[in-house]
């Protein structure tokens, strides 16, 4: 079992390049992909980006932690594309000039619990240089969060939908920000991606 503090950019890809990701595509489901996008922050340290949505009325991901992404177009020659164009448009990042690492399994999106109709396809990206982020209206806030910071179990939190309060959802905490807490598609994406590199994801059973 590897530790999140012995993670690097070299590890994570060798164990992304054997990785053979789950496809969900097709029937009626709609298709929409994501960017995981990592750094090496020094030697011992890989960060991840997560953006902070917008509150927006109407916006079922209102003010959640996600990555960046959104729907395929049919402008969009398939769904790496896609994350790639959707991380431009919402932080101003342009992945063509960085590395690409691989892809973990695709996951069917819920609201409210119940199967969105959308299947979400994602894509690693080993950042190579800095960027400053330029955000568009849907997204609020950008942060690099260190992989560590999801193996502290003081960060782990029990969260209440709005539209389903009688459920509880397990998230963790990625800042000093009450509102900044990973859980439901985004935690379900970091669970598959710590499970492919022999990682442990703390809060799986609170």
């Amino acid at each position: 079992m590897t530790t999140h503090g012995c993670l690097n950019l070299r590890v994570i890809r060798q164990r992304l390049v054997g990785y053979s990701a789950q496809r969900l595509v097709g029937g009626d489901n709609r298709h929409a992909a994501i960017a995981m996008v990592l750094r090496q922050a020094d030697p011992h340290d890989v960060e991840l980006l997560l953006i902070e949505r917008a509150r927006r009325s109407g916006d079922p991901w209102s003010g959640q932690m996600a990555f960046p992404g959104g729907m395929v177009t049919p402008s969009d020659c398939d769904a790496r594309a896609a994350a790639e164009r959707e991380t431009h448009e919402e932080i101003g990042l342009t992945l063509a000039g960085h590395d690409y690492l691989g892809r973990i399994d695709d996951m069917q999106g819920r609201h409210h619990g119940h199967p969105s109709g959308i299947v979400v396809s994602a894509y690693v990206y080993g950042a190579t240089s800095g960027f400053a982020p330029q955000l568009n209206h849907e997204v609020s806030d950008v942060l690099w969060v260190p992989l560590t910071v999801f193996s502290e179990h003081a960060r782990t939190v029990e969260v209440r939908h709005p539209a389903a309060p009688d459920a509880c959802f397990p998230g963790i905490r990625v800042s000093d920000n009450s509102n900044q807490i990973v859980w439901g598609l985004t935690r379900r994406f970091l669970e598959t991606f710590f499970r492919v590199l022999d990682v442990d994801l703390i809060g799986a059973d609170i």
